[in-house]
């Protein structure tokens, strides 16, 4: 640039004035600060006073940072050839690049200067410093030493800040030496800079003892030095009381103190101070300088009072990118991602252009709110402007694309990113594991290994997502492991190993990893809950539930619902009841998924009017609540009233696939064949909601248990998508109670092709043969089960007795009182049939033995067992209440219905949980 200056200088101004221009009128107009005039005024005669005529030129020049007038005075000054040696000008020049960020031009001029004063030194020290070259500045440094250049009073401020920028406590302390040495060591500036810079090397002991040891603190630059120095270094309350000090001292502050102190109002629990702080600059008339507007924007913003920001902003004069920038990280912080959108708005409107900072808090926004499309065009926007290299910009990219479900797209901005860190690695190996693409993040995280860059716990974190996600135990043993030898293992990780573990299914694990967790938090027991819950150990869930409560860690919102559900799924009345009381005594608020669970629990425990309360109970009713209530009253045969609480739910909220689920449910075990027909056209045609596979199912049931099976079969066919497993195993159970021989063929035969590894089908088609008299094809179904190594889960009874859940299975044996069980069974059973006119019913026993043996074998039910057990520990008029985990057999609801009417001291209910 130099080289072209010297050939020809390009001045684009007017032509010089030949006429003679008094030296102090250049002065006087460069002082206005106008440059265009100073231009103008510049003359050509050269000789009377050269270095005063071009350093005021040059000064402003640097004042206004307009590099591109420098450079012309600057080919100006060859070209005249009248100040070739010039040390005064030279450092003029240097200085003024430096201001105006062109380091490489002031190395030139400082390296072709043949002498240099003290001052040239500083103006290169300063042009490095100013632009963020710190290891410049300590090089130079180093040659001013060996070339024994003496520093002055002015050096010290630079070679401080670059020590600060450092993080270099040995430099700054070495440079605080020469400062004592050379006797600078009083000198305000030198103080303030050595304050400064013991602060940001985190040695704020010293900055403090530097501060107290001044005679005379009436600078309020040394006020605002250990302001910010505390301010900066997360020492609120210290900033802030220093700031009071400084008021009681009687000093006037400045915009760098305002701008300090409301820095220190670093949250919600300073808003108070802010507000004082920001009415004391109203009365002082600061509020017009740019910096204390911004930062009384970020304090608001920071304090969670975003009224207060908006009306701050708006009342600003002079709006610059930094408070625009301000205000939308304030809404992204508070979680106003709408607001935020519409803010960028009024931003364009204004004329202003997006910066990397404008387009990470819009694509923030838009990850937020799935807006995809937005993003995109923001994705757009930052390929033009070469923002999408920038690695924040990428990474925020990567996190929008994930949480909009756009997997490639977030692959291409991964890839699109030349120099990847830990947070680009980490933010799409999460991608990938949320959008259950388990093998790809897998795949990332294998190669982020490879690349060299050290894996942190977020990373697993995210690694182990994507081992719930595929359920491969191999994997998540191989990862823990990793974990292990890694000494990565933190209490999060190691709740997050019990979740995954529990979740593929190796509940031995999950209780060996629970039991090495030291100090256990409230999530860790949350975590083994919800595993054995997940693993159908509602009993363990609940003894755990129990332990818990004895600690000094109080369960939260979430273990309470664990709780809740483990008690639900066992209809166990007691331990509801305990819980909800608990909830009642920490002054839970009852509503969200708390008030849904109970409304769960009570209803599977038979307790509809309860859930009612619960129900009613809450005023802002959500839409899970709603569905919870009508499932509730769709399970205990209340159809009609079902359907009418979705009447009323519709007028408020608008129904998802989970409600008409829900409701379609109620009219399935109510018979409401035509309100089913009606509300599944509804849900597809008013509300536009595809219909699930289940939806399906549950509209096969329906018309499969009013015996329409030809319209449910011809309703299969019509599908849209294939028909799954669940939807033919709901047209197959229909066919066994309805004894439809051909279309019970067809379902068996698409139930095995769709899922030949789940062993209930194998025995639902075995009893469908053995019902129809098919021993034979019943038995081969029963062989090919036991070819594939596939084992039934066995019938399985609960009852809540004595403090306890006591478990039975057929023919069980081990209960300690078995005797009293099956003696007192034998009792009812002969007063059944002696009183109640109880017969047996063999058909239900589907195996192929003698009548004796099939008599025996009903029996000895699981369920009778309970009830047996129940009538002999439960006292007189106490309901008893039964859960089991595969359907009632038709024997046994007859032997249940009759033990209602005919036993006298006890009533019995029973709730059946189909699996």
């Amino acid at each position: 640039m130099l080289i072209q200056t010297q050939i020809k200088p390009p001045l684009k101004t007017p032509t010089f004035s030949r006429k003679s221009i008094q030296t102090n009128t250049l002065k006087d107009i460069c002082l206005r600060g106008n440059l265009k005039e100073a231009f103008q005024s510049l003359t050509a005669a050269f000789n009377d006073h050269p270095d005063e005529i071009y350093g005021a030129v040059l000064d402003l020049c640097a004042h206004k940072k307009a590099l591109s007038q420098g450079l012309q005075i600057h080919a100006h000054m060859i070209k005249s050839c009248s100040v070739p040696e010039s040390v005064f000008l030279g450092t003029k020049l240097v200085f003024m690049y430096g201001k105006c960020g062109s380091v490489e031009n002031a190395e030139k001029v400082f390296d072709k200067m043949g002498q240099r004063s003290i001052f040239t030194w500083n103006a290169m020290i300063g042009a490095y410093v100013s632009n963020g070259k710190p290891f410049e500045v300590l090089e130079t440094y180093k040659a001013m030493r060996v070339l024994g250049v003496s520093l002055d009073a002015y050096s010290f401020p630079s070679l401080l800040k670059a020590s600060g920028l450092l993080k270099n406590l040995f430099l700054g302390a070495e440079i605080h030496g020469l400062a004592v040495k050379f006797g600078y060591d009083s000198v305000v500036c030198v103080v303030n800079s050595l304050v400064a810079m013991y602060a940001k090397c985190d040695d704020l002991c010293g900055a403090r003892r530097l501060f107290g040891r001044m005679v005379q603190k009436d600078d309020v630059v040394s006020w605002n030095s250990i302001i910010s120095a505390y301010s900066s270094s997360g020492k609120s309350r210290e900033a802030l009381e220093l700031f009071r000090e400084m008021q009681n001292a009687g000093l006037d502050s400045n915009t760098y103190t305002i701008v300090a102190s409301l820095q220190a109002c670093e949250d919600y629990s300073f808003r108070k101070l802010g507000k004082e702080i920001h009415a004391a600059v109203l009365k002082s008339a600061q509020l017009l300088h740019a910096h204390v507007a911004g930062a009384l924007v970020a304090m608001y913003v920071r304090c969670c009072k975003m009224s207060e920001a908006v009306r701050t902003f708006n009342e600003l004069d002079e709006k610059d990118k930094v408070a625009w920038n301000s205000m939308l990280t304030g809404f992204i912080q508070n979680g106003m991602y709408s607001e935020a959108l519409h803010f960028f708005n009024d931003f364009r409107n204004a004329g202003e252009k997006p910066d990397q900072v404008t387009v990470i808090s819009i694509l923030l926004a838009c990850g937020r709110l799935g807006y995809s499309l937005n993003g995109m065009e923001l994705h757009a926007y930052a390929i033009k402007n070469g923002f999408d290299l920038d690695l924040q910009v990428g990474n925020t990219l990567i996190d929008m694309y994930a949480k909009c479900c756009c997997v490639n797209y977030m692959g291409y901005a991964f890839n699109r990113i030349p120099d990847k860190d830990l947070i680009s690695w980490t933010t799409v190996i999460a991608g990938y594991a949320q959008n259950n693409y388990g093998l790809k993040a897998f795949e990332l995280f294998r190669e982020v290994q490879l690349v060299g860059i050290d894996v942190d716990p977020m990373m697993i974190g995210s690694v182990l997502l994507a081992c719930s996600e595929l359920a491969c135990l191999s994997q998540v043993k191989e990862i823990h492991g990793y974990i292990i030898r890694r000494g990565l293992s933190d209490i999060v990780l190691q709740n997050m190993v019990i979740d995954v573990y529990g979740e593929c299914g190796n509940i031995d694990y999950a209780v060996r990893t629970f039991g090495l967790i030291k100090f256990k938090d409230v999530v860790s027991w949350t975590s083994m809950i919800s595993a054995y819950l997940h693993n159908g150990l509602a009993n363990e869930a609940l003894e755990l539930f129990h332990i818990l409560m004895k600690t000094n860690i109080h369960p939260d919102s979430i273990a309470l619902k664990s709780a809740l559900s483990a008690a639900s799924s066992l209809s166990a009345l007691k331990y509801g009841k305990e819980i909800h009381s608990f909830i009642i005594r920490q002054d839970f608020i009852l509503e969200g998924s708390i008030a849904s669970s109970l409304v769960d629990m009570y209803s599977r425990c038979g307790m509809v009017e309860s859930a009612h309360k619960i129900f009613k109970s809450v005023e802002s009713k959500d839409l899970v609540l709603w569905t919870s209530m009508i499932n509730a009253y769709g399970m205990h045969g209340y159809g009609k009233v079902a359907i009418d609480l979705f009447n009323k739910m519709k007028e408020k909220l608008t129904p998802d696939h989970i409600a008409f689920l829900s409701v379609l449910y109620a009219c399935s075990h109510s018979g409401l064949i035509d309100e089913g027909r009606q509300l599944f056209q509804i849900m597809k045609y008013e509300y536009q909601l595809e219909p699930w596979p289940e939806h399906y199912a549950c509209l096969v049931d329906l018309l499969g248990r009013a015996d329409c099976l030809e319209e449910a079969y011809e309703f299969v066919k019509s599908m849209q998508m294939a028909p799954t497993a669940e939807i033919w195993c709901a047209l197959l159970r229909a066919c066994q109670v309805h004894s439809n021989q051909e279309l019970g063929e067809i379902a068996a035969q698409k139930l095995l092709e769709l899922n030949p590894e789940n062993p209930g089908h194998y025995v639902l088609i075995s009893n469908v043969f053995a019902a129809e008299g098919r021993c034979k094809d019943a038995e081969k179904i029963r062989t090919r089960m036991k070819e594939r190594g596939l084992k039934k889960s066995p019938g399985c009874s609960w009852i809540e007795a004595g403090n306890r859940i006591h478990t039975f299975v057929a023919r069980d044996k081990s209960h300690p009182e078995c005797h009293q069980i099956t003696k007192k069974l034998d009792q009812i059973t002969q007063k059944l049939e002696n009183e109640g006119g109880y017969v047996p019913q063999t058909k239900f026993v589907l195996h192929n033995v003698e009548e004796n043996e099939k008599l025996k074998m009903l029996y000895e039910h699981s369920e009778r067992l309970a009830i047996a057990y129940g009538l002999l520990k439960n006292a007189k008029g106490t309901p008893i209440r039964i859960t089991k985990n595969l359907r009632v057999c038709g024997d046994c609801h007859t032997f249940l219905a009759v033990t209602k009417l005919e036993a006298s001291d006890a009533k019995a209910t029973i709730k059946i949980a189909d699996q």
